[in-house]
């Protein structure tokens, strides 16, 4: 089995994980999966003016119960983990905690968590992202799993600011447990600047000399060296001896790197400035980086989206240029942009095609470069057959990817708790907007209706219905079996789209029918998008040049 590099799957990530991704063959694991937090969290597509659409998706299901798949994992972790330890361990919570919501979470964290440590090298890191819904007894499975003697730090980010909660202190941040696989593990320190009060209680000498200001830093050393005791210019040697040789001394004084006082009873001091610093050493304690408001340039509407910096920095401590970053629950691929903005190989796992086609999205905006170019998709359909196989196994999801083949918004009402599904569409499934008229900014918009079971004439008069009684421009319908004769004739007295304000005045047919097969030999609907805006909040743009240069794949 070949090691995967700058992949998206599309599937569960244990299959994933199992099937295709090789032992020892990643650097760094990030994951944020479910917290168990008992609620549903909802992409919420918004328009321009900040207001919300009538659609929200459901990108996963927060909430876990004991049924057949927990049974039937949890059996296989006590029976054929490998490990007789995390067997213990895991029976040994079941019969603490019981067969509940909690406990089917922790047996879904467990063994995904057994793949990760398998898939790590042995120099590699992994950085499990959660809240205090589980994180004592992730802490517990973590330790189990990697060894009590591989926990390097609980990180605790703030993620929000303090609001008001009856009886309690109030909530505001995360935990990120970072564990290593050895003692062996790649380090890279980060720094960030000094804050003001610091540089003006620290740094305050400068001898004008264009060398900048200096803070005096002890030339004793710490601890005992005979070899180093001696005496310089008339100074007595520190009890323990000093820091630097007396060729170094030597040195350091000829560079005008060492004061001296007046006073003979005070010890030189060497001159530490502050162009040689490289900052302030970051601790476990990350109140710097701002979470993800609604006011944020890189919010994209996905709910547990982390900031670009909180991963930037977990990757670039952890990581080479290079090495490659793994992210089983990728969301909105916020570590798959930060990795391929720092010259990282990455690998982003989904359960959605909502979310491989938001990610997709995300890498297009913000580098430029499209799927062939940067990486390859496992897991989308490529044929027809397979686009039928999406469709009988969840046809949800089949819509889904159908309508990210145009990057159409997904629309829907209410959630129906058995399918995923946002309640009635009033017969429509996705939109595009664009400009109607670029000289006022008018907005108009094209409704898309999927269907991939049997289709007849009066779906089409349906979806001419729906474009009255929404006041819309177009309408496309893409259907996975092939219209009939009556469906092509009821598409075409619809009439046309006057598309005059577009470059050459050119006519739109109204209702437009495209099928799966047509769409994947890349015969896509004509539609007026010359000034489309964009149907999903878009990534800003990378225009700086990494500093690390990532390495070629293909």
């Amino acid at each position: 089995m070949s090691v995967p590099e700058n992949h998206l799957y599309y599937g569960d990530n244990l299959d994933i994980l199992r099937e295709y991704i090789a032992s020892e063959s990643v650097d760094l694991i990030y994951l944020d999966p479910p917290f168990n937090s008992a609620r549903s969290y909802n992409v919420l597509f918004k328009d321009e003016s900040g207001r919300h659409a009538d659609a929200q998706i459901v990108a996963f299901k927060d909430t876990w119960h004991w049924g057949e798949t927990a049974e039937s994992t949890y059996f296989d972790l006590v029976t054929n983990a490998g490990s007789p330890i995390v067997s213990m361990m895991i029976s040994s919570m079941r019969s603490m905690l019981g067969a509940n919501q909690m406990m089917a979470y922790l047996v879904m964290m467990t063994a995904r968590l057994v793949q990760l440590r398998r898939v790590l090298k042995p120099n590699g890191s992994l950085y499990l992202h959660c809240d205090l819904t589980a994180s004592h007894y992730l802490k517990i499975i973590l330790d189990t799993i990697f060894g009590v003697l591989n926990f390097r730090n609980q990180i605790t980010w703030k993620r929000t600011s303090t609001h008001s909660d009856a009886k309690r202190w109030s909530p505001v941040s995360d935990i990120i447990f970072y564990y290593v696989k050895s003692d062996k593990f790649t380090w890279n320190p980060q720094y960030s600047e000094h804050d003001d009060k610091y540089l003006a209680d620290k740094y305050r000498n400068d001898d004008n000399d264009g060398r900048g200001i200096y803070t005096l830093g002890d030339m004793a050393s710490p601890n005992p060296r005979p070899n180093l005791i001696y005496e310089w210019k008339g100074y007595a040697p520190p009890e323990k001896g000093w820091r630097y040789s007396k060729e170094t001394m030597q040195q350091l004084d000829q560079e005008e790197r060492i004061w001296y006082s007046s006073d003979p009873k005070k010890r030189p001091r060497l001159k530490r400035y502050l162009g040689e610093v490289k900052g302030r050493i970051h601790d476990d304690i990350w109140t710097d980086i701002a979470p993800i408001n609604s006011q944020a340039k890189e919010l994209l509407g996905y709910p547990t989206q982390k900031p670009l910096a909180l991963l930037e920095r977990i990757i670039a401590a952890s990581t080479n240029p290079g090495d490659v970053v793994l992210d089983p629950f990728a969301g909105c691929g916020t570590t798959i942009a930060a990795a391929q903005k720092l010259g990282r190989r990455w690998i982003g796992i989904d359960i959605t095609h909502l979310g491989i086609a938001l990610l997709k999205y995300r890498l297009q905006d913000m580098f430029a470069l499209d799927e062939k170019k940067l990486y390859q998709v496992i897991g989308e359909p490529e044929d027809t057959a397979s686009a039928r196989q999406l469709a009988l196994d969840n046809r949800y999801q089949f819509q889904w990817w159908a309508l990210s083949l145009i990057k159409a918004k997904p629309l829907g009402g209410t959630e129906d708790s058995k399918t995923g599904k946002k309640g009635s569409d009033k017969g429509i499934d996705g939109v595009i907007s664009f400009i109607a008229d670029p000289a006022n900014g008018k907005a108009d918009r094209v409704l898309i209706q999927v269907k991939s079971g049997k289709v007849k004439s009066g779906d089409i008069r349906d979806l001419k219905g729906a474009l009255e009684r929404e006041n819309a421009a177009m309408g496309v319908f893409i259907t996975l079996e092939e219209p009939s004769r009556d469906m092509i004739t009821e598409a075409v007295t619809a009439g046309y789209y006057e598309g005059e304000k577009f470059v050459g005045g050119k006519r739109y047919p109204r209702i437009q029918i495209r099928t799966i097969e047509q769409m994947l030999a890349g015969d896509m609907p004509e539609l007026p998008l010359t000034s489309g805006v964009s149907n999903f909040k878009r990534a800003e743009k990378v225009t700086a040049e990494p500093t690390d240069k990532q390495t070629p794949l293909f």
